[in-house]
């Protein structure tokens, strides 16, 4: 069953879930890995190419502890790490399409007032 939300919780819950992809490079990061893309670090690397090495490796930690990552490391040398999105990071594919979408219509909007 649905939460019910006041407008109150609901604005409350939208700002916690802004502040979880807030920052210049999350939202890159994940764009990245949607479709369920999986990419080495070296790859973000070569994908991002103004992200500094600290910056990256931190955003993908927060995005990790934040349950919207899987990093997988593989025993060997040199050691190989992979990045995928959890399901429920995954999930938000859809949700950032239908941001792309509303922001696509402000043109519209402008033309018709």
């Amino acid at each position: 069953m649905r939460k019910v939300y006041t407008p109150s919780t609901a604005a409350a819950e939208v700002a916690e879930v802004i502040r979880l992809l807030e920052g210049r490079w999350k939202l890159v990061i994940l764009f990245h890995l949607f479709d369920g893309k999986v990419q080495r670090y070296s790859d973000f690397e070569k994908l991002i190419p103004g992200i500094s090495q600290k910056m990256l490796s931190q955003q993908l930690k927060t995005l990790e502890a934040d349950g919207i990552v899987i990093r997988k490391i593989y025993p060997q040398v040199p050691p190989k790490v992979e990045y995928r999105l959890t399901a429920w990071g995954q999930a938000l594919c859809p949700a950032l399409d239908a941001l792309l979408n509303w922001a696509e219509q402000k043109g519209r909007f402008e033309d018709s007032a």
